[in-house]
């Protein structure tokens, strides 16, 4: 006796051995014994054998029409014997038995299954609906197999023109759209990043990436409503602000628009020297939780990139605050008088006024000039003349004292000194070329502003603590694992040591129409000096105030995310470079193990199987390849040359607790005065190359 049975959901066929209660014992035509329960077996039969029947059961199934099996079967459940019986006219044969069998089971859009062997046809709307669906699937696989065609043949679907951001980016992966394209990636043996580029649906490496960040940051775009016509107010400072005596200039990059601050030198009659610090004063304006605050707090940040930036605030905003030349602007002013015996401060004082900018110098005029020979060589007869130059000869050798002041301070808190020897690189792209100069760290000018920066940010630091409100604070310590533990920078609002800088506090305060912990400081700082003693009462954030933690936090996140694009954006631009100046052999510098820097451009590479080489040492390049859409560099050694490494081109020490260069580094990027990343819109960007 033969059998027909069920078993995990399968049908099969045997031949019973034995039978013992309510179990069968049946081999299969494989040579296979299997245990089989009577409760399973469908349909007993001594003809054909088994592998015929199971044949002649699949062709039957095959040729089975559903539709019409549906008629005959009725609304009430029934036996597939019984259906047999109806649909073929007769006691079904084994074989048609079984072939019935197959063909209810595999209909289930037709055939609700009710047991072993028992069914029930699905309700005429369901059937309906089911059929409609199947349907609107095989249109959609033809369309689908349209896409994937196009695409192989290098044209992008129409229905995919508009949507090529969210497919590469945040795809609905069950779309014909996604599948298309996953698809045709996979038969062309490429990434859908790729295909898009060869297809049009992007144009270039750069709007790749481009994209993929202001999609993630910027999904409602990088503009901003209009400001006043559009119904956003233009903020004013207050009309009664008293004007400074002084005549204020800064010192930025030729391409800067943001000019957040400035500086100022009065020689008093009593033989002391007043020298104010201006900061652009926008909290003058903007209101906590008004309409351009919310913009600013949205974005946090400028973001910058070479070749372009993302301004945290409408362009009308900063037009309105930037200090620019033959303007009297508001400004947020620190005023220190220094005694020129010793460099020591004698007295500090902080208000809002209005401060004419008579100058707006720029660095790319004057590097060459302002030289630290032509700042100590005075003003002589025969000596090199430019524009304030008393006041920088003057501001010099405060920052001198200043930089030795924070030096000692660093030696107390357990660190080495800084090193000054380190190369930056400025980035300037014209008409998507791009040009990389390299610039030493730590140039006269450089060094004037950032050491006037530190100043402020510290004395004002100081104060918010002093005054008794909080404010957002850069801390550089210790982690959680203790002194011996690598030395690291945090947020924090309370007053706390900047390790790295060798200051007691440090509040960033200078940089408020570029980023938003700047302007949040700024209004606790004109607290501080409008209300003196009641400033706790009236400055816009308090003590453990949960939306000052929560822009700390949102802060830092944007912050990390906006630093990774730059990085990001200044590789694309290296490797851009070296298919520009064609290079094919390079000098690079070890940094450490197998990784490599380039001497000409900030470009940093692996190289697998290197031998050990020491730090600094320098070697010479093939370059193999490179790849503008993951950023990946391929190149092999070709020789290590036989000179003293350069310790110029090493990046800063990572061992534990030489944390200098990288904090002034940190300090005079963030000030936008070294390694500036400058652009043809008139952009200065920090540089990140071998920086913190």
């Amino acid at each position: 006796m033969n059998v027909f049975f069920e078993e995990s959901g399968d049908f099969k066929v045997g031949t019973v051995l034995s039978q013992a209660g309510e179990a069968y014992q049946v081999e299969l035509a494989s040579g296979k014994r299997s245990k089989v329960k009577s409760r399973d077996v469908l349909i007993q039969f001594d003809k054909p054998e088994p592998d015929a029947l199971l044949a002649a059961a699949k062709g039957i199934a095959a040729e089975v029409d559903l539709d019409f099996l549906w008629e005959v079967a009725g609304q009430e459940e029934f036996g597939f014997a019984e259906l047999g019986l109806e649909y073929f006219g007769h006691a079904p044969l084994p074989s048609e038995a079984a072939g019935l069998v197959l063909a209810l089971h595999a209909a289930p859009i037709y055939f609700h299954k009710k047991g072993r062997g028992r069914y029930k046809a699905a309700p005429e709307q369901t059937l309906k609906a089911a059929l409609a669906g199947i349907e609107k699937k095989k249109q959609q696989a033809i369309v689908q197999a349209g896409y994937v065609d196009e695409l192989k043949a290098g044209k992008l679907p129409q229905s995919m023109q508009s949507i090529v951001q969210q497919l590469l980016f945040k795809p609905d992966k069950n779309t014909i759209e996604y599948k298309a394209l996953e698809a045709a990636a996979s038969e062309l043996q490429t990434t859908a990043p790729r295909l898009m580029l060869s297809t049009g649906g992007l144009a270039s490496p750069k709007e790749l990436h481009m994209s993929r960040f202001l999609f993630e940051h910027f999904p409602r775009g990088a503009g901003f409503p209009a400001v006043e016509a559009g119904g956003v107010p233009l903020p004013k400072a207050p009309g009664d602000l008293p004007l400074a005596d002084v005549a204020a200039f800064s010192i930025d990059d030729v391409t800067t628009t943001e000019i957040d601050d400035a500086m100022s030198v009065v020689w008093l009659d009593d033989g002391t020297v007043q020298v104010g610090i201006h900061i652009a004063a926008p909290g003058l304006g903007i209101r906590p939780d008004d309409a351009i605050d919310k913009i600013a707090r949205a974005r946090m940040s400028t973001v910058y990139m070479p070749g372009d930036k993302i301004t945290m605030l409408p362009d009308e905003v900063v037009d309105a605050f930037t200090l620019s030349e033959g303007k009297d602007c508001p400004a947020l002013s620190l005023y220190a008088v220094l005694d020129p015996a010793d460099w020591s401060v004698v007295s500090t004082t902080t208000r809002a006024e209005r401060v004419p900018i008579k100058r707006n110098l720029r660095l790319n005029e004057l590097d060459a000039i302002v030289t630290e020979e032509a700042l100590n060589e005075g003003s002589g007869e025969g000596t090199v003349d430019y524009p304030h130059k008393e006041e920088l000869g003057l501001l010099w050798q405060w920052a001198l004292h200043l930089e030795a002041g924070r030096m000692k301070k660093r030696e107390a808190f357990g660190l080495k000194p800084e090193q000054a020897n380190r190369v930056d690189f400025n980035f300037y792209v014209d008409d998507d070329v791009v040009s990389i100069v390299r610039r030493k760290r730590g140039a006269p000018l450089d060094k004037i502003v950032a050491e006037l920066m530190i100043f402020a940010n510290s004395t004002w630091g100081k104060l918010l603590h002093d005054s008794g409100v909080p404010g957002i604070y850069r801390s550089q310590g210790p982690g959680a694992g203790g002194w011996n533990a690598k030395i690291q920078v945090r947020m924090v609002t309370h007053a706390a040591p900047h390790q790295g800088l060798g200051v007691d506090q440090y509040a960033w305060s200078t940089s408020p129409l570029r980023r938003y912990t700047d302007l949040v400081n700024q209004w606790q700082i004109l607290a501080c000096a409008s209300h003196g003693v009641t400033a706790p009462l009236v400055a816009p954030f308090k003590h453990r105030d949960a939306t000052l933690f929560s822009i700390v936090s949102a802060f830092d996140a944007a912050y990390a995310a906006y630093n990774d694009f730059q990085q990001n954006m200044e590789r694309y631009w290296c490797l851009r470079w070296l298919g520009q100046e064609n290079a094919k052999q390079v000098d690079a510098v070890v940094l450490k193990e197998d990784v490599v820097r380039l001497v000409e451009i900030p470009l940093v590479a692996r190289l697998a199987g290197m031998p050990q080489l020491a730090r600094g040492a320098q070697v010479r390049l093939d370059i193999v390849r490179w790849d503008e859409v993951d950023l990946s560099l391929e190149a092999r050694l070709l020789e290590v040359a036989a000179v003293a490494p350069d310790a110029s081109l090493e990046l800063e020490e990572e061992e534990e607790g030489d944390t200098g260069e990288a904090a002034l580094a940190e300090v005079v990027e963030a000030e936008g005065v070294v390694a500036a990343v400058t652009t043809e819109e008139g952009v200065q960007v920090p540089a990140s190359a071998g920086t913190q």
